[in-house]
């Protein structure tokens, strides 16, 4: 008689083991210096706009608050039943950046959903976490295979480049370049050899390089890379619109100084510096706490970083070492991007930084991954300790 296979049940939240309390810290921590700097960069911007100080801040506040609670809840979810929903997860994250095509467009970039009331999101949001999902469980599931060029190389990036290729033409480089740096960390952990990365990943660039030379309709639409490449190189050689936000940003860091002209004292907050807050807070944060204070939040992510890559390494499986590498990553690269960007050292192409910048979606999305590294450490090798 053949024997037949139990199905084991999964549940859903793992409720014993303990916090990494340096990594909820270091969370709480960036956190609440990010509310602290976005009022202090938002508030002259919200009372000229919304004759209201506190418009960005009381918003920002409701879903630091529904955030907390998001990580410790995430923090006792079961991580392994995510592979269930892998698929799931990047299909819907495809189709809603899809439906982004059909919003209404701001600033000629089709990267919002847009619900009556006048809230939305983006949609790459759900995107970043889906990519780390999926490839985490695919690279759990062929561990023995991602030497193969076309299960452990290929695929991957074939299902990266089906992202890119919606994130691209929205136009979200930004985006598309954070999944690229997730996707190639996650592959070289995972088992993917880095010949074979590389070799499929210059075809592949290349074959999108000359799509978009062949088609008239492409090539319009990404005649504004070399313009802000323009921009980019030469910010303080012209006064165009286009470079007014780097020149500014700039600007607020060199006037920062070493100790910062103190905060809340910022002076390019007022109407000088665009999207303070957004983008470009990190500027209101050099030149209100100086080098130093700049120096302290760097230190505080790195120092977050660190202890996720800790935790994927002593992680008790694959799956969850996967899942604490991307989240890990995303954050750490999100971070670097953004800084690289308000100091000029990479082209403008507009991201966001973790805890600081405003968006209630960006935040609960993120405050939630933190929470789900939290349950990979509580259900690692960490218990034992």
């Amino acid at each position: 008689m053949k024997q037949q296979k139990k199905h084991i049940i999964e549940p859903m939240f793992y409720i014993t083991g303990k916090f990494d309390m340096p990594f909820l810290l270091l969370t709480l921590a960036l956190l609440g210096i990010g509310l602290i700097m976005l009022f202090s960069a938002s508030h002259a911007y919200a009372w000229y706009y919304d004759n209201n100080s506190y418009e960005y801040i009381f918003k920002q506040l409701i879903f630091a608050v529904v955030g907390v609670a998001a990580i410790i809840i995430a923090s006792f979810l079961n991580y392994p039943i995510l592979k269930k929903y892998a698929w799931l997860l990047y299909i819907v994250s495809l189709g809603m950046m899809l439906v982004c095509y059909v919003m209404p467009s701001r600033g000629g970039a089709h990267r919002w959903i847009v619900f009556p009331g006048g809230f939305q999101f983006q949609p790459s949001e759900i995107a970043k976490f889906a990519v780390i999902v999926l490839f985490a469980h695919l690279m759990t599931k062929y561990a023995d295979k991602m030497d193969d060029i076309r299960v452990g190389t290929m695929w991957f990036l074939v299902l990266y480049g089906i992202m890119a290729v919606v994130l691209v033409l929205q136009p979200h480089l930004s985006a598309t370049l954070l999944i690229g740096g997730i996707a190639i960390v996650m592959m070289f952990v995972g088992g993917s050899k880095l010949r074979h990365i590389f070799m499929i990943g210059i075809i592949g660039l290349a074959a999108i390089v000359l799509i978009i030379l062949i088609v008239p309709s492409l090539r319009e639409r990404f005649t504004h890379v070399g313009v802000r490449m323009e921009y980019w190189l030469h910010p303080f050689d012209n006064n165009d619109a286009g470079s007014y936000q780097t020149r500014q940003s700039l600007l607020a860091i060199g006037s920062g100084g070493f100790l910062g002209v103190g905060l809340g004292d910022s002076r390019q907050k007022h109407l000088y510096l665009p999207e303070v807050q957004n983008d470009f807070v990190f500027s209101i944060v050099c030149e209100e706490l100086g080098f130093v204070g700049a120096s302290i939040i760097i230190i505080l992510f790195a120092m977050l970083v660190w202890r996720g890559y800790t935790i994927a390494i002593k992680a008790r499986d694959r799956f969850g070492s996967l899942i604490a590498t991307g989240i890990t990553t995303q954050l750490g690269l999100q971070v670097l991007l953004n800084i690289a960007v308000v100091t000029n050292s990479v082209p403008n192409t507009g991201i966001s930084l973790p805890f600081f910048s405003y968006g209630g979606t960006a935040l609960l999305i993120i405050m939630g991954q933190m929470g789900i590294v939290l349950s990979v450490s509580r259900q690692s090798m960490y218990e034992k300790e």
